[in-house]
């Protein structure tokens, strides 16, 4: 995922823009005697609430429920005054047909502001909805979603009994996650595999991992990024000169599986390779407002001298792909590998009460050309797969088809 500013966070940040703010005045009134009085109360008092809008069959269908519902069985009972008016603005955001906006009630809204400090509890993986399906973006280098088998592009189709239709992603995440220690078993539809399976884990306290650097051999030096974090700038720096240093000229950096977090770390690194001013990314508003562009802050360390190949999987998104298709189409690189996630909406987190939240989709990003990059990912200029009997052998065609390319230009 990716958003723009948070003061602590190694997974991802929140743009705060603007607020949001739903109020349904639901201690004015019960019954079906709610009426009148509550519904002016509403539009006398509610922030933002535009003057056409018409509320009352929201009340009539309140007056309803607290009038007529009865339980069905023992162990459903009626839902709070509170707990209905959360349900409520559920609905609504539900009703954008948007994976990535999300209303937080209490519990989970606590939950995700735990998930941006980059430390948590549970199996180490990033998920997304893509296709209408629960889908896992990355697992984390190191995880025990990854010691376990867990690839990128899986689809998620339950976790433990509980089926994932219809689940958002936030709501997957809260199933998943657990106790250290306690395990937790996905059933997994996987392309190339005929039949659904089921993959056991264990639950453990997750670092989120940041880099990894080593030298190939014939003037080839290889970085892996797993996360754009609030420090990963100044590794990245640090990986950039020992490439320097090593003496090589042709530079792999290995953004699959790299699912993405701040904004900002993209941009730094994007501006070692770019003159200034150079756009890194455009951020459009659907047409409500002039788009904002960020720019190269002009480090541009390297000449054209630079053999550079980027590998990509479906499991780069976000910030990974602001990157790849920067240095891609500014020719600074070539790609290597799949298609990407497709992850190129900006979300911005905003508090709607003191312990409930909302993250909302406010803009997309498009490319330095213009092209977007929500839903369709990035493909690379020379496409190669890497399939289950790959992994199974230890075997990376991608990264052996980038050494080819660095050594002889093809």
């Amino acid at each position: 995922m990716d958003f723009r500013k948070l003061s602590s966070n190694a997974v991802a940040g929140a743009i705060l823009v603007a607020a949001l703010f739903f109020s349904l005045g639901y201690n004015r009134g019960k019954g079906a005697g709610l009426a009148s009085a509550a519904q002016s109360e509403l539009r006398n008092t509610a922030e933002g609430q535009p003057p056409q809008v018409d509320f009352a069959p929201f009340w009539k269908a309140w007056g309803i429920i607290k009038k007529d519902f009865v339980p069905t069985s023992t162990s459903t009972k009626a839902a709070s005054d509170q707990k209905l008016v959360y349900g409520a603005i559920q609905g609504m955001v539900s009703s954008l047909g948007d994976p990535y906006t999300v209303f937080f009630p209490p519990v989970e809204s606590k939950q995700f502001a735990s998930d941006i400090k980059g430390s948590f509890t549970g199996v180490g993986m990033e998920v997304g909805i893509q296709n209408g399906s629960l889908t896992v973006v990355a697992p984390l280098k190191g995880s025990p979603a990854e010691a376990a088998g867990l690839r990128a592009g899986d689809r998620i189709l339950k976790i433990d009994d509980k089926d994932t239709v219809n689940l958002s992603t936030e709501e997957a995440v809260t199933l998943i996650r657990g106790a250290e220690g306690t395990p937790v078993n996905l059933t997994i539809s996987r392309t190339g595999k005929p039949l659904p399976f089921e993959i056991r884990i264990v639950r453990q306290v997750i670092n989120i991992p940041v880099i990894e650097t080593k030298n190939l051999g014939n003037g080839i030096f290889y970085i892996a990024l797993y996360s754009f974090t609030e420090n990963s700038p100044q590794l990245f720096r640090g990986a950039l000169r020992e490439f320097i240093e090593s003496g090589s000229g042709k530079l792999v950096l290995d953004l699959r599986g790299n699912p993405g977090g701040y904004l900002e770390a993209a941009l730094d690194m994007a501006s070692w390779f770019l003159p200034p001013g150079a756009v890194v990314i455009r951020e459009d508003y659907g047409g409500e407002k002039e788009e904002t562009i960020f720019r190269s802050k002009g480090y541009n360390v390297f000449n054209d001298n630079l053999k550079m190949v980027i590998l990509v999987d479906a499991g780069s998104a976000s910030a990974s792909e602001i990157l790849a298709g920067a240095l891609s189409e500014y020719g600074k690189a070539t790609l290597i590998g799949e298609k990407t996630f497709g992850k190129g909406s900006v979300q911005e987190l905003v508090p709607v009460t003191g312990d409930t939240s909302l993250k909302v989709t406010i803009a997309r990003w498009l490319t330095p050309n213009g092209f977007s990059i929500s839903k369709q990912g990035i493909t690379p200029k020379i496409e190669v797969k890497r399939t289950e009997a790959d992994f199974k052998a230890g075997r990376d065609p991608q990264l052996d088809r980038a050494v080819e390319f660095l050594k002889t230009g093809k």
